[in-house]
């Protein structure tokens, strides 16, 4: 008998990150490394549960950066380039270890096979992992929604609700574009909510978003089922909430199971192992070390350095996914049957929220465990995988509540994206939403010339406004890159904005951008009005 319902829900997510003025960029291979250990082993594990006959259910968010990234010609002939360099090397790689070690001469042949079997998959799908999980959806086994358009932190937006209602439209019709059909759901940045955000998303026909633990905790009204059934805002849009105790046993970096010894460890890496001049040729043109994705080390323990992590054992961390798979399936089990319990027969629903990344590219393991993970509660009726929209169809009576201010992230509320460490960047901006609806609402018949100007700026504000910028500036990763990328687009959209206020643009400058920034080409700067 089913007792309650599993939500699993991937938010796949980069931001949008292409160079087309260099034949390599350093940056670009958080895409390449994400389409290789996440993007591609997910739809393989699809692909296995579906040849199975396992029943499976999924949401994912795709980003539309992550969208534009997919479909973009350039990028695209960059990852094959990219793979095949990586292939030789894995090659290179199978001869040298030969002579030196019988277990990293198996992984390198392991290597070589899984990464020329990613690039067959990669091209089976047409170049673009969206169409593979299009597949899937239209199987009815995954269900895909969207984001806002560069995944903006609109909380710090809502001074400017021509702004606000720009992210939230401009992601959907991305979505749709790409896609071929409007998302029923948005996956809002970073959880970040506060009120009045559902009424922007309800007046875009958005039916469903999700919001952390906290932010139904603390709603204006006390949610009689805690997080686990969905609730219904003011403006008549569904609201789910993660579940705590998944994400502790999945991602906590004390209990959670990545942590284990026998899996693959992160940081030790061929690119820093190998003697310069061996893997020059497979690194960044500019020299830089960098991670190749062939790794031979396994995590061995917490307090063991990088350099006395001992040799990965595929076989063993394969074990560690079946354990664990097992174990996450018995407790969802236990968790469901003691609240079904708790509410008197009625149905609860677990939710439980990742970044996609966590699965492959962080936690290597990652997408095999998914697998075992859904064989292992096929084997029983009681938990039944589902997606919201399954859910709020079969909804009779619902509670009606406002969500509190909130977001997920360290301590769930805002300080992540505003700190001391990234506040320097609201001051712009604000200055550049303001000026951005000024001139959507002045410029009411413009001239060919400037429409494109317009639209150009508008790109450059959306750019500008990724919350992964502020959250790089926090964690301290690459926070040269995360700093000039705003500072780079605030300085176009103010050159952009002096030219059409003097009525002398520079056409080559501006054909430059609409190159360089070629995010959404279909973009109406109006939508700021």
């Amino acid at each position: 008998m089913a007792c309650g319902y599993f939500l699993l829900v991937l938010h796949a997510h980069l931001p949008y990150i292409r160079h087309p003025e260099f034949e390599e960029f350093m940056e670009e291979r958080w895409l390449f490394e994400a389409i290789t250990e996440t993007y591609i082993p997910l739809l393989k594990i699809f692909e296995n549960l579906e040849r199975d006959g396992i029943p499976f259910k999924v949401t994912i968010s795709i980003t539309p950066p992550l969208l534009e990234m997919f479909a973009s010609h350039d990028l695209q002939s960059k990852y094959e380039r990219h793979m095949v360099k990586l292939i030789k090397l894995a090659d290179r790689e199978v001869t040298r270890t030969k002579r030196e070690d019988p277990q990293k001469h198996s992984l390198a042949i392991y290597y070589l096979e899984t990464f020329s079997d990613v690039l067959n998959t990669y091209r089976k799908y047409n170049r673009n992992p969206a169409e593979g999980f299009k597949v899937f959806r239209d199987k009815g086994f995954i269900e895909l929604i969207t984001c806002n358009a560069t995944h903006g932190f609109l909380p710090f937006m809502m001074r400017f609700p021509q702004v606000v209602n720009a992210q939230i439209k401009i992601g959907i019709e991305a979505f749709q574009r790409h896609m071929g059909y409007r998302p029923k759901g948005m996956w809002i940045a970073e959880c970040a909510y506060v009120p009045p955000l559902d009424r922007y998303l309800a007046e875009a026909g958005v039916k469903f978003f999700f919001v952390d633990s906290h932010g139904l905790w603390y709603a204006d009204h006390q949610p009689r089922y805690g997080v686990y059934r969905p609730v219904i805002t003011p403006h008549e849009v569904f609201v789910f909430a993660r579940d705590p105790e998944s994400s502790e046993q999945v991602w906590s970096s004390q209990v959670g199971y990545p942590g284990d010894g026998r899996y693959r460890e992160f940081y030790r890496d061929v690119g820093f192992d190998r003697e310069y001049e061996y893997i020059r040729p497979y690194i960044d043109s500019c020299g830089e070390r960098i991670n190749t994705g062939i790794k031979y080390h396994r995590i061995t323990g917490k307090d063991v350095d990088l350099a006395d992590k001992e040799l990965y054992d595929l076989s063993e961390a394969m074990h560690a996914v079946e354990e664990h798979a097992r174990d996450f399936a018995g407790k969802k089990i236990r968790q469901i049957e003691r609240l079904y319990a708790l509410f008197n027969g009625v149905e609860p629903v677990i939710v439980a929220p990742f970044d996609a990344e966590l699965f492959g590219h962080w936690w290597y393991e990652g997408p095999q465990f998914l697998e075992r993970f859904f064989r292992h509660i096929a084997e029983t009726e009681i938990l039944i995988p589902s997606t919201p929209s399954e859910i709020i169809d079969s909804l009779e009576i619902v509670q009606v509540l406002t969500p509190a201010p909130s977001s997920w992230g360290a301590n769930g509320y805002f300080e992540v994206w505003l700190n001391g460490r990234n506040d320097w960047i609201y001051p712009h901006y604000e200055e550049m939403m303001e000026r951005m609806v000024e001139l959507a609402q002045k410029f009411t018949n413009p001239t060919e010339l400037q429409r494109r100007v317009l639209n150009q700026m508008a790109r450059e504000l959306l750019l500008a406004q990724s919350s992964d910028w502020a959250f790089i500036m926090t964690t301290g990763t690459t926070v040269e890159y995360a700093a000039n990328r705003v500072k780079t687009h605030a300085l176009r959209f103010l050159e952009l904005d002096r030219q059409l206020r003097s009525g002398k643009i520079e056409v080559g400058y501006l054909q430059q951008l609409e190159w360089l920034d070629a995010i959404f080409p279909w973009l109406d700067y109006r939508i700021f009005a």
